[in-house]
């Protein structure tokens, strides 16, 4: 038998709306699980439904609290294998740790590389994320990883949004890491591309913005995997239009995990609108008016009911 015999899905407590919603696309129905804590903290889980012989994907993002979520994951795929499910799928539509993914000095961790070990040694036999921040890291991993790309919500969004006029639409990389997967969005979107390169002249220095390409007179998206604190996006926008002469801003990202004051950074920039996907649920309370949610969920559920019915999904990852 080369899958289960059924499709179980088991979710955490990081975005149970989002478990839902695939769900509800692929019909069937989101297994019961209880997934709560001991009065000192410990994570107690426990599975309401027979996962014998199923395939099982447990949906579960690793966002803030980040280690508490990492850890009803990896007890969540404990119980099912203990259980007897037939194949146990990780889908971690963001993965935490993934900025570790390199010794950046002396005797820093690879905390990516061990949260890989981690999710194996658990008994996962495979991961299914989109956008992982680096793309190396697929091989921390001793088993099979799916890395969607979530670029196409985005390019169905602009093009409707400019209602199909992008003369004057460029795509811009915010930084230096970011070239390869802003390259690819502008390729896909069939636009010019600049590159906003922040240095350091020295220590306790401000930091100088130089523009890579024409902006003068443009309309620009701002493309990246995720936004944490939206000081390099705040500061990317600004250069643009003081240095650049850009005359509309927009960013997206696939990831928004906004921590400390990047709602407030974003309302009071000059970018006009920042789209994410919902693979991190918004928790800041009101949200922001200039910040709009595209959902994931209808490509998740494709890429789980192909990896099911053992089907390629290599036109996912395009």
């Amino acid at each position: 038998m080369s899958h289960g015999k059924d499709i179980k899905i088991i979710c955490g407590n990081s975005n149970k709306p989002f478990a839902e919603n695939v769900c509800r696309i692929l019909g069937v129905r989101l297994s019961g699980s209880n997934v709560s804590t001991f009065s000192d903290g410990e994570i107690a889980v426990s599975l309401d439904d027979s996962v014998r012989g199923s395939d099982v994907f447990i949906i579960q993002s690793t966002c803030t609290p980040i280690n508490d979520y990492l850890m009803e994951m990896l007890i969540l795929v404990d119980a099912c294998k203990r259980a007897s499910a037939h194949r146990v799928t990780c889908v971690m539509p963001y993965f935490g740790y993934a900025r570790q993914d390199r010794k950046a000095k002396a005797r820093d961790p690879i905390s990516a590389k061990l949260v890989a070990n981690l999710i194996v040694a658990a008994g996962t036999d495979r991961v299914l994320a989109m956008d992982l921040h680096a793309a190396q890291i697929q091989g921390f991993f001793d088993i099979p990883v799916d890395n969607l790309a979530g670029a196409s919500l985005f390019f169905d969004y602009f093009r409707q949004k400019f209602k199909g006029n992008m003369d004057d639409v460029i795509i811009v990389s915010p930084d230096i890491g970011s070239v390869a997967r802003a390259r690819a969005f502008a390729l896909k979107m069939n636009l010019g591309l600049a590159i906003v390169d922040k240095r350091r002249e020295k220590a306790n220095h401000s930091e100088v913005m130089n523009i890579i390409g024409s902006v003068e007179g443009k309309r620009v998206i701002l493309f990246d995997d995720m936004v944490d604190t939206a000081g390099s996006l705040c500061e990317a926008a600004k250069a643009l239009v003081e240095k650049g002469g850009a005359t509309e801003i927009y960013a997206c990202a696939s990831h928004g995990v906004l921590s400390g004051k990047s709602v407030e950074r974003i309302e009071q920039s000059v970018v006009k609108e920042v789209i994410f996907s919902d693979t991190i649920p918004f928790s800041k309370g009101e949200p922001c008016e200039k910040i709009k949610y595209l959902t994931a969920t209808p490509l998740f559920a494709e890429a789980i009911r192909r990896i099911f019915d053992e089907v390629s999904i290599a036109s996912l990852f395009k």
